[in-house]
């Protein structure tokens, strides 16, 4: 559209039929440094996954060494790559494009700056969600997975104390009868020995591969269905509608059930459900908006100007809903790490993982005299889970026009 200005400027005004448009769908396609990046990271992306699923298969692993500041010697961290991994790094991919618009475009980015930075626990909630974030992610990398060590069962978190005659053996000092906590482990231990700061950050892990994976699957189907009846109408909004009538009626948790009895109750096939059977919501706030804009002017010049209904849909319908796609897939996040959780508390999830839900159900046994099990893991729930609700409710309204004041 820029160079439908700028002709206007140079020559005059200009008639809406004599606008060039296959002029401005190839300067639309023209090969930019950010999309050059994008063809480069997806390429990358392609031929390791097909490394890993052709060659290597089951014994893709990745061993980086590093070294620890407060370490004199470097330890290996050894990554096993699993479905969940590519999976997760592809969602990052997505999401890291997605944002390069708006990065780029500095007007666009200061006004939904100005207008987000209004709610300041929802400025909060974001700075706490990026150290999530980071920690489950990158820290892992400097992290040692949390290990069976039964000689250090039940020690608690640093500047507390308890009983001495509560951990197996107190690894910080006695004082007046009394195991006080130590720096070795912040967090206190389980009655497994394992540290609780090292299960939080695995935790955290766990929590964003589900959250972001089954919300951009989910968002995914969401948008293609409901544009697709919001554009189409007729027997097709009909037909859709019903089926996320049907769906959403549907009890996931038994199909979860008979898939886990199947496969077992993999994280793999929890994201899986959550993703394909979560989407009913976003798709009706979808089809909702879509039709709204369906009834603009500059869809109907777009229809008048030639454009087919795939280009009208992918560059005017779809962008202009996106606002209300990034609240709704926001809000959707704190449920699915819920449900997560959940499931993982009463033993249906992935045993061989450290989710919060796990960790929380393995002290809830010792809450007489080990509290923290449960409640450190717990505190990071509950604030995960309030913080995407108070990010949601602000990025609403900073995106949304109508709510301005």
């Amino acid at each position: 559209m820029d160079r439908v200005r700028d002709n206007v400027d140079r020559n005059g005004p200009e008639r809406f039929e004599d606008v060039d448009w296959d002029a401005i769908d190839a300067e639309g396609r023209r090969l930019t440094k950010t999309r050059l990046a994008a063809f480069v990271a997806c390429g990358l992306y392609v031929l390791t996954l097909a490394y890993d699923v052709l060659v290597a298969g089951d014994d893709a692993t990745f061993e980086i060494s590093v070294g620890l500041p407060w370490s004199t010697t470097e330890s290996a961290y050894v990554w096993d790559v699993t479905a969940v991994d590519w999976l997760f790094v592809a969602s990052l991919l997505v999401v890291g494009f997605a944002l390069v618009p708006v990065a780029r475009n500095r007007r666009l980015r200061a006004y939904y700056w100005r207008r987000f930075r209004r709610h300041r626990p929802a400025v909060i909630s974001a700075w706490y969600l990026l150290c999530i974030f980071l920690l489950g992610t990158v820290g892992t990398l400097f992290i040692e997975p949390p290990s069976l060590d039964v000689a250090a069962a039940y020690q608690p978190p640093v500047f507390l104390s308890v009983e001495a005659s509560i951990p197996t053996e107190c690894v910080g000092p006695v004082v007046d009868g009394r195991c006080r906590g130590t720096w070795e482990y912040p967090l206190g231990t389980t009655g497994e020995g394992k540290g609780l700061a090292a299960l939080a950050v695995f935790g955290m892990r766990v929590s964003m591969q589900v959250g972001l994976i089954a919300t951009l699957i989910s968002v995914a189907i969401a948008t293609l269905v409901g544009t697709t009846a919001a554009y189409a109408g007729g027997w097709i909004d009909e037909a859709l509608m019903r089926y996320v009538d049907i769906q959403q009626t549907f009890p996931t948790f038994f199909l979860f059930l008979f898939l886990a009895y199947l496969y077992g109750g993999s994280l793999f096939v929890l994201i899986v459900i959550f993703g394909v059977t979560g989407w009913g919501g976003i798709a009706r706030i979808v089809r909702s908006e879509a039709i709204q804009r369906r009834q603009e002017q500059y869809i109907a010049a777009a229809r008048a100007s030639g454009a087919s209904t795939l280009s009208v849909v992918r560059r005017h319908v779809v962008p202009n809903v996106s606002n209300s796609i990034v609240t709704a897939a926001t809000l959707n996040v704190p449920f699915l790490v819920l449900s997560e959780a959940a499931l993982s508390f009463i033993g249906l999830g992935d045993v061989t993982l450290p989710s919060w839900g796990q960790t929380i159900a393995t002290g809830r046994g010792d809450l007489g005299t080990a509290w923290w099990i449960s409640t450190v893991p717990g505190l990071f729930l509950f604030a995960t889970i309030l913080a995407f609700n108070f990010l949601g409710d602000a990025l609403r309204d900073a995106l949304d026009p109508r709510q301005e004041v």
